[in-house]
């Protein structure tokens, strides 16, 4: 073998593995690759401008598990994340998204609240928000608005 072709499979070799290795390290979080998905999003018609619920099913497919830490929205500057235990509900910091697995925010459970609306959506409405997580980027959600009584009988069937 010549010098030379000793070098171009010595740079042929280099290039192969750099291109191996940096395939195999393109180690962006597994939580980033794998956006939660968000089904069945609803909230009930507000009765009036203090207050209002968002319920929805956030799905990790991920093999990290997650939290939601944070949800905005333009029709509040103040939303919180509720849990409700022992039939009492209080705001918490956030709340575990499992991985491969799911959160339901739904009555009488964990769930969003709006304090203070800036309006009073209808029936037919629709508002967005969008929900902050500790590893995986935002994902914006639309809520529908529904009727006050509505209550999802499957959160999986949208």
């Amino acid at each position: 073998m010549t010098a030379r072709t000793t070098r171009t499979l010595a740079a042929a070799l280099s290039l192969t593995a750099a291109l191996a290795i940096s395939g195999c390290s393109d180690s962006k979080d597994d939580a980033a690759e794998a956006a939660p998905t968000v089904s069945g999003a609803f909230m009930p018609e507000p009765v009036n401008d203090k207050m209002a619920g968002a319920f929805m099913v956030i799905k990790n497919d991920s093999k990290t598990a997650d939290k939601l830490t944070g949800v905005t929205s333009t029709l509040s500057d103040d939303l919180q994340i509720h849990e409700t235990k022992d039939q009492k509900m209080q705001q918490v910091p956030s709340l575990d998204v499992p991985a491969n697995g799911e959160l339901k925010l739904e009555r009488g459970g964990s769930h969003i609240m709006f304090m203070g609306l800036k309006s009073t959506p209808k029936v037919g409405d629709k508002v967005t928000v969008e929900l902050r997580f500790e590893k995986a980027d935002p994902v914006k959600v639309e809520l529908d608005v529904k009727e006050r009584t509505y209550t999802a009988q499957n959160s999986n069937a949208h």
